[in-house]
């Protein structure tokens, strides 16, 4: 029997570090090689295990006008499905173009975030129209957590099943023998737009001088948060900007508590990967993450000022903090990505079946 083929609208280059390519680099390189043949675009370096990885066609593009080469795979490529469209140029077209009862194939959209990007102003409204015109128009949409299935039937209609993101437990886990920080060390990663809630980080830090903050990414905010920490005297605020994926594992492994504020989100991997470090997470309850449970790996906070109180608890309370960190632990395991590659093994195997049937979700 062949192997199932899939075209995955994504970079394999390993020093892409957006959420969605890093998310599909770790679900192809689990992907069982006998049943699945993978299609992947690259521009640069190839991420080594997809380099390593048998069934596996890389896709070189060049490093401008890659609109054409993107979609001429898509409408004239050997592939049974087309998996993780991006809201680009080329999916646009192909979705503009494609003629249903001739190209049988099955487009697979995934939904990641809230659907009300129109409301949320940091987001270019050409972007959202091109989100709506690719990913809105996959013949399924997997969303990874039950309030990005809800959010996306209140504001498009559209259903959805639910396959969350998932985390590599075998590569973020507790640090062995970790000597006490002398100074408790509470970090934050994101980007730094306002929604991300950096802005927090800020006042937690003059709130509770006696403690180190960490603050992991990059954005529009910057050098705004950075001018703030210096003019308030913040001395214990450390700007780290964007680290790489073993950078990143090490501050994990170096803080106490886990903060983010952002409250607007799907199923942040973040989240997932402090909690598989073994560190209590502080998270806002505005998109239910299921990967928090509240009063026992973390605390899920309404506004500003219970995750200020839930942090205030946590510094003050060692034990709790250990206890919870174990938990989240134990908790973050079930979204390992080996188990959440089965999942998607399942419904790759399932449309194939399905292969030229019916549409609809």
């Amino acid at each position: 029997m062949r192997p199932i083929r899939i075209l995955v609208d994504s970079f394999a280059d390993e020093d892409a570090l957006n959420a969605q390519m890093t998310n599909a680099r770790d679900i192809v390189s689990r992907l069982d090689p006998e049943r699945f043949h993978v299609s992947m675009f690259v521009v640069g370096k190839a991420d080594a295990r997809l380099v390593q990885r048998p069934s596996t066609r890389l896709i070189q593009l060049p490093l401008r006008r890659q609109t054409l080469r993107i979609l001429n795979e898509f409408l004239w490529g050997r592939h049974d499905i087309l998996f993780y469209i991006k809201a680009s140029p080329a999916a646009r077209a192909y979705l503009m173009m494609r003629p249903k009862r001739l190209d049988t194939r099955v487009v697979i959209g995934t939904a990641e975030s809230q659907s009300d990007l129109r409301n949320e102003p940091t987001i270019n409204p050409d972007y959202v129209r091109l989100w709506e015109r690719t990913i809105l128009r996959s013949d399924f949409i997997f969303s990874n957590s039950a309030s990005v299935k809800a959010s996306l039937l209140k504001e498009y209609g559209i259903r959805s099943e639910i396959i969350p993101t998932g985390v590599d437990a075998k590569f973020f886990t507790p640090a062995e023998g970790r000597a006490p920080n002398a100074r408790l060390r509470v970090l934050f990663v994101g980007s730094l737009r306002p929604f991300k809630g950096p802005q927090l980080v800020l006042r937690a830090a003059s709130q509770f001088p006696s403690a180190d903050f960490a603050i992991a990414g990059d954005g529009i905010m910057s050098e705004d948060l950075r001018k703030q920490a210096e003019t308030e005297g913040l001395r214990n605020v450390q700007f780290l900007g964007t680290l790489d994926r073993v950078s990143l594992r090490e501050q994990y492994r170096q803080a106490d508590i886990f903060l983010f504020p952002s409250r607007w989100e799907g199923s942040p991997k973040v989240i997932l990967e402090a909690a598989a470090c073994g560190l209590p997470v502080i998270a806002r309850k505005d998109y239910e993450p299921e990967t928090v449970v509240h009063g026992q790996t973390g605390y899920l906070g309404s506004n500003d000022d219970e995750l200020l109180a839930y942090l205030a608890e946590l510094i003050s309370h060692g034990g709790l903090r250990e206890q919870m960190g174990r938990s989240a632990r134990a908790h973050i395991e079930q979204f390992d990505w080996d188990l959440i590659t089965r999942q998607w093994e399942d419904v790759f195997t399932k449309f194939a079946r399905r292969h030229g049937g019916p549409r609809g979700t």
